[in-house]
């Protein structure tokens, strides 16, 4: 039964409620990416240095916990399945830690605050591996059709483009609103917003998905073993590294647009008007993916033509501004985010179909390890992109709430647009080597179902 039931199409409410899955991660991971240096640099008054030794040293932390959760989620077995329940449990209690997070403590001495800001963020991260990882996973356990699969990834990445679009557009006027001139109390109150929402999505995620693929009995695989699986699956090493590259470029970019826009165009409130410019693009792009996918047959290649325009266009903004030449910029802009949103589809698209090839290939399948790889090599990125930038912003001279000196006012300039367009370039070329296309997926699955068939003929189990 389970095994047609993965053959069969997904249901078109479990779709919707798998992207707002999404919609929860990014009210909470896309304001953190985008909104949280900036308000621990000019918000809580902690330095540069500490900030950039917090993010470095965080991904210690994530390399710890992260093949931790996804190994616990492996072996999770419940009435609800493998991966729903962490939903279920994590997100809620994740929503809190994220308004504590951006609970401002300006007062405080340099010490304490660099205390509370180490361990709130490491909790935070903890609670969002606890809900993204098995979230991930999920994907994988609604079915094993390689265009549903598509189809679901495409609402994932849509409907995440939309809940970007929202958070960049609105976030920076609720902080005025809700704070009435206090940013400490706006930031606070839009935290206690979007953890609401957070918990929300992903309540609802559990309560409208179900996990139908039959997966084998997890038994206590040697990390060794795992590892190895790992190493011999190319598939998911490039994967891999397009995800570490992914992190870098995204979020040290992200990191860097509120900065670019306040102190480089002098007015924070274009930021406002440049997510408003790209939300739509956005949604078109993250939408186009499945045709993509059908001209290629390679969602590595769908990634690798989305990576190499989102490049290109990005480090043509370089050469234009929101105010002096706003038709050109704006022009650019939607152009990359276009480009940007097919391929943030492409990428988490890939990796189901990588469990996949890795069990045909070495007999192993750790869907919830292998995700938590996926979700480590993105965090790196994400550590060493915002890291480099906070330290070369530190070195620079870089002052909170002050007139930037010109080398400052480069690295924000650069990092918005040339740097993270070559970065874009490079991860096409890496992509571009991913060979699993739909006919030798489908090839494998059948393999699979074979093996599956075969081991219970001969332990007597009838289908």
């Amino acid at each position: 039964m389970k095994q047609n039931l993965a053959q069969s199409k997904v249901p078109f409410i479990s779709k919707v409620a798998y992207g707002m899955g999404d919609v929860g991660c990014n009210f909470s991971w896309m304001f953190v990416g985008n909104f949280l240096m900036i308000f621990y640099t000019d918000v809580f008054g902690i330095g540069m240095g500490a900030v950039a030794t917090l993010m470095l040293f965080s991904r210690f932390w994530d390399a710890i916990n992260d093949p931790i959760i996804g190994g616990l989620s492996d072996k999770t077995h419940t009435r609800w399945g493998r991966y729903r329940p962490w939903l279920l449990i994590a997100a809620p209690l994740t929503a809190i830690v994220l308004v504590l997070t951006f609970w401002a403590h300006p007062d405080w001495s340099q010490t304490n605050k660099v205390i509370y800001m180490a361990v709130t963020y490491c909790i935070l991260v903890l609670g969002y591996t606890c809900v993204n990882i098995p979230y991930g996973t999920l994907c994988g356990a609604m079915t094993q059709n390689i265009d549903e699969r598509a189809q679901i990834n495409t609402s994932r990445s849509v409907s995440a483009m939309i809940a970007i679009g929202i958070i960049n557009i609105v976030t920076i006027p609720l902080i005025e609103r809700f704070g009435d001139g206090d940013s400490q109390q706006g930031y606070l109150l839009v935290a206690i917003l979007y953890g609401a929402i957070f918990a929300a999505c992903h309540l609802f995620c559990f309560a409208k998905t179900k996990e139908v693929v039959e997966m084998p009995k997890v038994e206590k695989i040697p990390l060794k073993v795992q590892i190895n699986a790992v190493l011999k699956n190319k598939p998911y090493l490039l994967a891999l590294i397009g995800q570490l590259l992914f992190g870098f470029v995204l979020y040290g970019r992200n990191a860097d647009l509120l900065y670019y826009f306040t102190y480089v165009e002098g007015d924070a409130a274009l930021f406002s008007f440049y997510s408003l410019a790209i939300i739509v693009p956005s949604i078109i792009g993250a939408a186009l993916f499945p045709l993509v996918f059908k001209w290629t047959s390679n969602k590595g290649w769908a990634a690798s033509v989305f990576a190499l325009g989102t490049g290109i266009t990005m480090a043509m903004l370089y050469f234009f501004s929101p105010t002096a030449s706003p038709v050109p910029f704006y022009t650019f802009a939607a152009l990359s985010q276009f480009f940007f949103s097919g391929f943030n589809t492409a990428i988490y698209a890939i990796i189901p179909d990588c469990v996949e090839y890795g069990e045909w290939r070495t007999g192993v399948r750790n869907d919830g390890f292998q995700y938590a790889f996926i979700s480590l090599g993105n965090k790196i990125g994400m550590a060493l992109g915002t890291s480099l930038l906070a330290l070369a912003l530190g070195m620079a001279g870089y002052v909170s709430n002050a007139e930037q000196n010109d080398t400052v006012i480069s690295i924000m300039h650069h990092s918005f647009s040339t740097i993270p367009g070559a970065l874009w370039i490079l991860t096409a070329v890496v992509l571009f080597f991913y060979k699993l296309n739909k006919h030798t997926y489908n090839r494998i699955v059948g393999i699979i179902k074979y093996r599956v068939i075969k081991r219970k003929k001969k332990h007597g189990i009838s289908e």
